[in-house]
């Protein structure tokens, strides 16, 4: 969970460097062994940008309260 605006920027980062690794996976990974490789990175990026999505909906001025997320 996200609290303040530098842990935002450091999801950010890593979602970042995550899309990147999954980019070179792309044309490096053989093809038997890529959706099990890209499968956990991408799990991965999904429950950080719903932490980025949350904190960007919440004003500035609320109060921190995490957010449980059900699996999907």
């Amino acid at each position: 969970m996200i609290r303040d605006d530098q842990e935002l920027q450091v999801t950010q980062q890593r979602m970042a460097y995550f899309q990147g690794l999954l980019a070179q996976l792309r044309v490096t990974a053989r093809p038997e062994e890529f959706l099990s490789v890209a499968g956990g990175y991408r799990a991965e990026i999904e429950r950080m940008q719903a932490e980025v999505l949350d904190y960007l909906t919440k004003h500035a001025g609320e109060p921190f309260s995490p957010v449980a997320h059900a699996a999907t």
